[in-house]
């Protein structure tokens, strides 16, 4: 089993993470437990977990709809009143089985309840695992603005057991793996040159590959938890990524995209940005974008959507006094964070993308 310790919680990581999970349970000796789910990980995952954990009284069992589209103050207000209404006290603990709406709505949920109840995270998606297994980010959207509400605080404890990766559509691993790539980029060429032969298939290989990315998630944001310097980096490609992604979940003719398919093109888009402002290589920024578009596909978007695209910037939560902020590279492992892009930059960027 591998493990990083974090203060307050922890990250366990491999088959004997199971045990480790029991063990946290029986400690915490709660009144009560309740495990949230989404229809998906009610189905694929509750029963992996009741063959691998046996509980002192029978748990609680609260479900959620499936989707980014229920991440909203409602699914909480339905949450909160469940627990409410079956006696939940403070000494409670709620353990949010499922990928990254689960366990960022359950955190928020956790961190709110009676200002405060013991929570633990088990990601189920490989979303989950490499980007929100890390770091205490907890919360909802307002509308279609991506995790407008919420705090940062960490769980008792997150436990990544890989089986879950086997009850993942392989549309769900790719949109993880945007996010192992991105840390590539932002963090080291050798990560990102091996991601390049990165298969699922390959369970040891892929295992050591996704623990690596933990690894280099828990390292920046152990620097900087409250995002005001290094940890920003972890937000390449998600300022465009973000509005893409809301755009598309909230606008009839566009297929909804999957967080780590929006990322994608965001991070495609920035990578032409950097381009331009801050001299990334070109043959770089064609053999990454020739990578990222094989995981995740491509998106047709007209100059009305593109424009559209554009105003939603300004609701980005990385704002600064109005000012829309990216993070772009001057190389692979060279972020920037900061960054002002003037529109003109943005809309070159998007007929770049067009033509890949």
């Amino acid at each position: 089993m591998k493990k990083i310790d974090k203060i307050p919680g922890a990250v366990y990581f491999g088959n004997d993470s199971w045990k480790q999970l029991q063990q946290i349970i029986d400690k915490q000796d709660a009144s009560s437990v309740a495990i949230l789910v989404d229809t998906n990980t009610k189905n694929h995952c509750l029963p992996v977990f009741n063959e691998h954990i046996k509980l002192a009284k029978p748990a609680f069992i609260i479900e959620i709809s499936a989707g980014e589209e229920h991440k909203n103050i409602a699914s909480c207000l339905e949450v909160w009143g469940e627990l409410s209404q079956n006696g939940f006290d403070r000494a409670s603990l709620i353990i949010n089985l499922g990928g990254g709406v689960v366990t960022d709505l359950g955190g928020f949920i956790a961190c709110t309840y009676m200002r405060g109840i013991t929570s633990i995270n088990i990601p189920t998606s490989l979303l989950a695992m490499v980007d929100a297994a890390v770091g205490g980010k907890n919360g909802v959207d307002l509308g279609a603005l991506k995790n407008q509400i919420g705090i940062i605080k960490d769980p008792l404890a997150v436990i990544i057991a890989p089986e879950f990766l086997k009850t993942m559509p392989q549309n769900q691993l790719t949109s993880g793996f945007a996010e192992m790539l991105k840390h590539g980029l932002i963090y080291s060429n050798d990560y990102w040159q091996r991601l390049q032969s990165f298969n699922t298939t390959n369970i040891s290989e892929a295992e050591n590959l996704i623990w690596e990315s933990i690894e280099i998630k828990n390292e920046i944001v152990t620097e900087d938890q409250q995002e005001t310097g290094r940890r920003k980096t972890l937000n390449f490609g998600h300022t465009l990524g973000h509005a893409i992604e809301s755009y598309c979940l909230e606008t009839n003719h566009m297929h909804s995209l999957l967080h780590g398919e929006a990322i994608a093109i965001g991070m495609i888009l920035a990578l032409h940005i950097s381009v331009n402002q801050e001299g990334f290589p070109e043959d770089t920024y064609n053999s990454a974008s020739k990578r990222l578009l094989k995981v995740c596909g491509k998106v047709q978007f007209s100059s009305d959507d593109i424009t559209e695209i554009i105003k939603l910037l300004k609701h980005d939560k990385k704002n600064i006094s109005g000012k829309v902020l990216f993070v772009l590279l001057k190389d692979i492992a060279q972020p920037l964070i900061n960054k002002r892009v003037e529109d003109h930059l943005i809309l070159k960027s998007f007929d770049a993308y067009k033509k890949l």
